[in-house]
């Protein structure tokens, strides 16, 4: 199976991507495993966090079988190639930048550029991403992606990624996003597993209950 269809397969059992910021490479197959008895799918972990291609090799080996693992705050190619190397399948941006999406799509990974205006989701497309990161998107909320969703292409799609926590999530399922990036509400530096498992139990509930 790809990658694109193993991303997309995890998205319907899950929309929850956990973003992992500041998680210590010791630290984060035990976090990662907690998330996975919760529901949650998909694991992020941000190239600014502590030795981040360390702990993206460490969830490959232990939980690649099982989830998604990729990387975030990605902003040149040569990122790329060094996820690739660690055996990440996402590539989440905070910026559209069409060297990092091409990249993404030689190396068979699935680029999330960071997107904030119509313009900039238009210009990302253009440049082959189907999957779009709404960064930061508590500053235009759920509306705004009802608003700027009838516009867009059908393959182009929205994963809101900023201030999403278990309150919002089902708002932000209803106008339309994917996927709910979950960075702060989910997982902080120094939390505990099963600090983190709770957290996403009742994240993953409020995405389920909102499906049903």
């Amino acid at each position: 199976m790809s990658n694109r269809n193993q991303f997309e397969q995890a998205l319907t059992e899950c929309p929850v991507i956990a973003i992992l910021r500041g998680v210590e490479p010791d630290h984060v197959t035990g976090i990662a495993d907690a998330l996975y008895r919760a529901g949650v799918r998909i694991v992020e972990v941000p190239l600014n966090s502590p030795k981040p291609l360390a702990s993206i090799e460490r969830l490959v080996r232990a939980l690649g079988e099982r989830m998604v693992i990729g990387a975030g705050t990605v902003t040149d190619r040569q990122m790329v190639d060094a996820v690739g190397d660690a055996g990440g399948q996402i590539i989440v941006s905070p910026n559209t930048n069409e060297n990092v999406l091409a990249r993404s799509k030689i190396l068979n990974m699935v680029p999330i550029p960071g997107v904030m205006t119509p313009t900039e989701m238009f210009y990302a497309a253009k440049h082959g991403a189907n999957y779009l990161k709404l960064f930061p998107a508590d500053q235009v909320g759920p509306s705004f992606v009802k608003a700027v969703g009838a516009t867009l292409p059908d393959q182009l799609n929205l994963i809101a990624v900023g201030g999403v926590d278990e309150t919002s999530a089902p708002s932000w399922l209803r106008a339309g996003v994917v996927g709910l990036g979950c960075g702060g509400s989910l997982f902080r530096p120094g939390d505990a597993p099963e600090t983190v498992y709770e957290r996403a139990v009742r994240i993953v509930a409020a995405t389920r209950n909102e499906a049903s």
